[in-house]
């Protein structure tokens, strides 16, 4: 017998399992296997921190890999980390106590990159930490040349598709982080308070006209005004022309469909810009362009005296020149929707600027992303609505330092504008000279590189390439992009459209999508509502196993989950339920063992077999559609209650006294279906399934490294048996343990009565082994009936109705046959006692009689009734 711990101990198991799979190398991808199962996954943001939202991402992603290892998939489970953006710069201008722009731009990119790289190594402690398998010699960081080489070379590569241009345009600005960013980094607040203000224009040769604004501060970009068409208040104004009050420029007023006339005054005012609309009415009438923002934040250009000031400052300040200049009719509160940066909530602006842009090709994105399996299916809904919203391109340039540099220069003397070749890449256009010589339009000799960089989603979005080893290898698609829902109109998004552009290809077969983790109340975790969890405090308290599995059961991919604690303590009960299986395991089985060839299974055995079958076919189907709660559910019923529950308390008796033959039969089964389980839990408890499964006698190696179990031992017959032997069992050892007899306790004789018999007769051995009792099974209805037995009097009726003569008509009642007392008591509802001649009348309610049942002989049984039988038990 192995020498194994009597408890399971989580906290010097998996620290010990941790350290010995890097030795082991049994995650790596070979690349040249029949099947392959490859994995987009996604590179975090370095923050420092795997939360619980990145912890059920990468769970997912695990349960997937580990399975498919299982099955024989040479599984490439890559690991990336989001290296570049504001964030980072952010922190290191806070941590040093600098502006970027204080020092080198070199200089502040090696801050960020030694910031990032302390941030990569806690996030992979944690992932380590977890249990996850990612092959970490195909680990890779957006930061590295390498990569950004890579981005740089789908920037070409697009560029020379005329995917990629330059062009003036308005694009979304954030003050704060000072740079353009693309409609799917702006995130809408709703309901947001905010000031109407009702204003008056002077008419120029006509009558005023009142408009009301939330954005006083854009008088001073302020090109036309607008009503409705159909608006009858205005019907003989459009064209009228007015001055626009504290800036004197005068504006003419047009009709549009799009002027809602039930908002303020049903006109309103058309800047450049202040919204999408302002951007469409400007470019469809040629409106003049009035830019009075500058990247800062801060008012610049035509706006007089309010030059400097911040939007905050200038519309506080306009308002009250308004108001003094009597041109300030009322104001009024109302909520308003307002578009913010994602990284920082500052409102965004927009302005005019020349960027460069990737071409959004709606039919071409859409086409591809129906080809792709999206898991839950509804989720590609998401997509096409985002998808078919898209009205501006996709701007990928950004006025920052810590990204992917742009490889282009500009000709100091004409401005033509040169992208690097392939061969030059990577480059960083601020510090080398380009790859072409003089200019080719003006032959000038000077250039200027450019200093803008690229959105980030341009380096996170070749991932599927990068995975694939593009260019060097011909690309096809991976198998599996793991991500959350909340990014599927940036990263799923931008990975089709580029991988398309690029290759025509799709970048992925399936797509499975994850949701948010909720706390144990219900609510969004959070710090002050005391729901937050940390995984690595749940690893702390209980193991990594529990936490993994408390993951999976929380809910179905694609819906956002809630993390309860009942599910963690369970999965801790559950682990110690396996490790004590695995105990009694080593036990009776023998490293050395040969299988049996015809082992002489008895119906036990084959209906934990086929159970065990059934078990791991329907596992693997799950867990193929990536249903890890099901899958597990049906694992951990099949584990705690039928193997461990019910199987083993109805072969202990062979496994310790049987007959050879007998004995090795069960033991046979036993070590199959606790193998199976062992395999089948590995991808969500991989610490547990590996102590257990290198413990037990007659394993090899790594459980992650052995086979999916195809036991193909269905019975139907044996499993109808098997249910009413399992059953029967239970339900006898349950009433001996409610009426105090021992477990062990012999009785005279278990008669069962099955509600469907299978067609050859049960086999009762290992039966009558578990109940302590010869047991015979029987078809058709237990020939049983209740028999009145004993009579049992209520002293407080009694007593109080009949004082002196109590003790007499209580020994009456007591003397009287049962049957006659309870014939009377249903017939007439009292009873009639004789008492010295005298006939005194007992109220029914005074009585309870007892009744016994009885077999057909007169013999008193027990009769219990099971899920699957009538049983007769003859102490």
């Amino acid at each position: 017998m192995t020498d194994i711990p009597d408890s399971y101990d989580p906290a010097t198991v998996e620290p010990k399992w941790r350290d010995e799979w890097q030795e082991m190398d049994i995650y790596s991808y070979d690349g040249d296997a029949d099947t392959e199962y490859v994995i987009d996954t996604p590179p975090p943001y370095p923050t420092g921190n795997l939360h619980i939202g990145n912890a059920l991402g990468w769970c997912y992603m695990d349960f997937a890999a580990r399975f498919h290892r299982l099955v024989g998939d040479d599984v490439l489970f890559p690991q990336g980390w989001d290296c570049h953006g504001l964030p980072t710069e952010v922190k290191v201008e806070e941590n040093e106590g600098i502006h970027r722009t204080d020092v080198p731009r070199e200089e502040f990119r090696e801050m960020c990159i030694e910031h990032t790289e302390s941030q990569i190594g806690t996030m992979r402690e944690t992932m380590r930490t977890l249990g996850f398998s990612q092959d970490w010699d195909h680990e890779y960081r957006t930061m590295d040349p390498e990569y950004w080489g890579e981005t740089q070379r789908s920037f070409v590569r697009m560029a020379d598709n005329d995917y990629v241009y330059r062009d003036e345009h308005p694009v979304n600005w954030c003050p704060r982080c000072e740079t353009a960013i693309a409609d799917a980094e702006v995130e809408t607040e709703e309901g947001v308070d905010g000031t109407l203000y009702y204003i008056t224009f002077p008419g120029v040769g006509n009558d005023d006209i009142e408009i009301a604004t939330t954005r006083p501060e854009l008088l001073a970009a302020c090109v036309s005004m607008a009503v409705d068409p159909d608006d009858e208040r205005y019907a003989d104004r459009v064209g009228d022309t007015f001055e626009v009050p504290l800036f004197g420029q005068t504006v003419e007023l047009i009709a549009d469909d799009e002027v809602d006339g039930d908002f303020g005054t049903g006109a309103v005012m058309i800047c450049t810009f202040g919204d999408k609309q302002d951007v469409d009415w400007w470019a469809e009438y040629d409106l003049d362009l009035r830019m009075v923002f500058g990247e800062d934040g801060h008012l610049t250009g035509p706006v007089g005296e309010y030059e400097g000031l911040t939007i905050d400052e200038a519309k506080e300040a306009i308002v009250a020149d308004l108001n003094a200049a009597g041109l300030l009719n009322e104001s009024e509160l109302t909520e308003q929707n307002v578009g913010q940066c994602w990284r920082c909530d500052t409102p965004i602006e927009i302005l005019s600027k020349e960027q460069w842009f990737v071409e959004v090709d709606q039919d071409e994105i859409l086409e591809a992303a129906r080809e792709v399996e999206w898991i839950p299916e509804h989720m590609y809904g998401r997509l096409e609505e985002w998808t078919e919203g898209m009205e501006w391109d996709w701007v990928i340039s950004r006025q920052r330092v810590f990204a992917t540099p742009i490889p282009a220069w500009f000709c100091e003397d004409c401005g033509h504008v040169h992208v690097a070749g392939e061969d030059a890449l990577p480059v960083d256009p601020t510090e080398a000279e380009p790859d072409i010589g003089d200019c080719p339009e003006c032959g000038a000799e000077s250039w200027r590189g450019e200093t803008d960089v690229m959105d980030t989603w341009m380096d996170s979005s070749i991932t599927p390439l990068q995975v694939r080893n593009w260019p060097e290898e011909a690309f096809e698609p991976t198998s599996l992009r793991p991500q959350g829902h909340d990014i599927i109109r940036t990263w799923a998004f931008y990975t089709i459209l580029r991988t398309v552009a690029l290759e025509d290809e799709l970048p992925w077969e399936e797509i499975l999508i994850n949701g948010m983790v909720f706390g144990d109340d219900g609510n969004k975790m959070s710090k002050s509502r005391g729901n937050f969890v940390q995984p690595e405090s749940v690893v702390e308290d209980h193991s990594a196993d529990a936490f993994r599995q408390a993951i999976a059961l929380g809910g179905q991919p694609g819906s956002d989950i809630q993390f309860q604690w009942k599910e963690v303590t369970s999965a801790s009960r559950f682990q110690t339920k396996v490790w004590n299986l695995t105990r009694f395991g080593t036990e009776h089985l023998a490293a050395d063992r040969e299988p049996l060839a015809d082992p002489a299974y008895r119906d036990a055995d084959r209906w934990v077999l086929s159970k065990c079958s059934r078990v791991a076919s329907e596992v693997r189907t799950d867990m193929e559609a990536y249903r890890f709660d099901a899958a597990l559910r049906t694992l951990r019923e099949f584990v705690w209650h039928d193997l461990a529950d019910d199987y083993l308390e109805l072969v202990k008796g062979r496994l310790y006294e049987g007959r050879p033959g007998e004995r090795d039969a069960a033991r046979q089964a036993l070590f199959t279906c606790l193998s199976a389980s062992l395999r089948m839990l590995s991808p969500f408890a991989p610490f547990l399934a590996e102590e257990a499964h290198h413990v037990l006698p007659g394993t090899e190696g790594s459980v992650h490294a052995a086979d999916w179990p195809t036991l193909n031992m269905v019975d139907d017959e044996a499993e109808v048996a098997g249910e009413v032997i399992a059953d029967v069992a239970a339900t006898v050892r349950g009433w001996k343990s409610d009426t105090g007899l021992a477990l062990n306790a012999d009785l005279a004789r278990v008669e069962v009565y099955p509600d469907e018999l299978p067609e050859t007769p049960i086999d009762t051995y290992d039966l009558s082994e578990a109940t302590n009792a010869p047991v015979e099974v029987r078809s058709g209805d237990p020939g049983v009936e209740l028999v009145p037995v004993a009579v049992d009097v209520d002293h407080s009726i009694v007593g109080p109705e009949f004082r002196d003569q109590a003790g007499e008509v209580v020994a009456a009642l007591e003397s009287m046959d049962p049957g006659k007392v309870a014939s009377q008591k249903r017939r007439a509802g009292e009873i009639e006692v004789e008492l010295d001649g005298e006939t005194v009348t007992v109220s029914g309610d005074a009585v309870t009689v007892r009744e016994d049942h009885r077999a057909e002989s007169g013999e008193a049984v027990v009769v219990l009734d099971s899920e699957t039988a009538t049983i007769l038990i003859s102490e």
